[in-house]
């Protein structure tokens, strides 16, 4: 097993392009089920992830072939109904399978995700879905199986505690787009990956309307056909740069960015003092000054991104002042706040709330990733350190960002692998 080892304290400068977005493609190499026909999707990222989706594919009846960013993607045989426990399990977003199996099969077995370590995210919602649509869902054994003569559509709320889900979107949206009749997604999540698989799913014939707001129309068709797709930049991938000039008190120049969706991570950091300028395509970001002190409340988009927490607090850090980060997507999501710590950060948390008071600098030290954002955080932390900081359970960085300490080192960072 890997670590990252960083020696901190060197200002990033260069360019940097951002990879295809994991939380876009993921859900559209699914879609692929319900046709037999071949696609080809461009800009994929590597990452862990994508290729936990293409074996559980394989697994499901497709060849899939993947090479330089390209996938493409056959039926081999007949489409398998049953989506096996050993891959799902190590992967939440494999649970997406569901909905384009349900439609085109009308019957699906497709293991529980279980849960995770930025709390406990139920399915309910996508069952609430597929019960909409005429399935009759049963959990035996650790796995849902639904079963529909027919689907048909319905009008459904998807709203459910912390808001809208992306997934259960996702995947009501890939099971209604082969019923009969309409369906009305209310309070379906407009993130901007949703809107990149709605787009997917229309190029292959799908009609739907609405998506990126939080009310989807989806008029059932009886076939979808082959296409070829490119995945949109990741916007979280972007983020994380972007705090990384600022954390390390840099100049870069991020490519292959998308700035609108952006939004209130770029209106918080401006507010923080940050120096962002745009041109088409790009984005160009410079410390400039002395950050300030913001506080933040993490949202469904267009609000600030649960997924740029950790991220933020890892440069509220080494801000002078007191900053307050309000988690109100996953409020057990603060696994980062102890390793922080770890470094010489004063974070305190009490409740959905993180309290940081900003530190003048930061000390190299061991820690240990425990998602996927965390590690980021983490990461972002060590490059502005002093001293040199090891990352520990890189595996979750792996699973949503591409060659990151390569690009890293790209732009003048001192960070490298090593064996644990």
């Amino acid at each position: 097993m890997d670590k990252l080892v960083i020696e901190g304290g060197r200002a990033l400068k260069g360019e940097v392009t951002v990879s295809g977005a994991k939380n876009a493609v993921l859900p559209i190499l699914a879609a692929t089920l319900l046709t037999d026909e071949p696609c080809v999707i461009k800009g994929v990222p590597n990452l862990r992830d994508t290729n936990t989706m293409l074996k559980i594919l394989r697994s499901l009846g497709k060849s899939a072939e993947f090479d330089k960013g390209v996938v493409r993607i056959a039926q081999a045989r007949e489409t398998n109904f049953m989506a096996d426990y050993k891959l799902v399990s190590t992967m939440r977003a494999s649970f997406c399978v569901l909905g384009p199996i349900l439609g085109k099969l009308k019957k699906a077995k497709v293991s529980l995700p279980g849960g995770c370590v930025i709390g406990v995210r139920p399915v309910d919602l996508h069952l609430k879905g597929f019960r909409a649509l005429g399935a009759d869902i049963t959990i035996e054994g650790g796995y849902v199986n639904a079963v529909a003569k027919n689907l048909k559509g319905n009008s459904m709320y998807l709203g459910g505690a912390y808001g809208s889900s992306v997934l259960a979107t996702d995947n009501v949206m890939m099971a209604a787009v082969l019923a009969k009749g309409k369906t009305i997604i209310e309070c379906a999540a407009c993130e901007p990956e949703v809107t990149d698989l709605a787009e997917f799913l229309i190029k292959m014939g799908a009609k739907i309307k609405g998506h990126g707001t939080p009310i989807i129309e989806i008029e059932g068709v009886k076939h979808l056909r082959g296409v070829e797709h490119k995945i949109i930049p990741d916007r979280i991938e972007a983020g994380t740069l972007i705090v990384a000039a600022l954390i390390t008190r840099g100049d870069i120049t991020i490519r292959n960015i998308m700035y609108q969706h952006l939004g209130a991570l770029i209106d918080k950091l401006q507010e923080a003092g940050a120096n962002i300028s745009r041109t088409d395509g790009s984005m160009r970001v410079r410390w400039g000054r002395r950050l300030k002190p913001i506080n933040i409340t993490t949202l469904p988009y267009p609000g600030f991104p649960t997924d740029m927490q950790a991220q933020i607090m890892s440069l509220m850090t080494v801000t002078p002042g007191i900053s307050v980060i309000t988690e109100k997507i996953y409020p057990d999501r603060f696994m980062h706040v102890a390793e922080l710590n770890r470094m010489g950060a004063y974070i305190q948390r009490e409740g959905p709330h993180a309290i940081v008071e900003g530190v003048r600098h930061l000390s190299g030290a061991p820690v240990m990733a425990s998602d996927l954002r965390a590690s980021a955080g983490l990461v972002l932390a060590g490059l502005a350190a002093k001293g040199l900081t090891s990352v520990s359970r890189i595996y979750h960085l792996e699973r949503g960002y591409e060659n990151m300490e390569i690009k890293l080192q790209a732009l003048g960072a001192k960070i490298w692998r090593q064996k644990e």
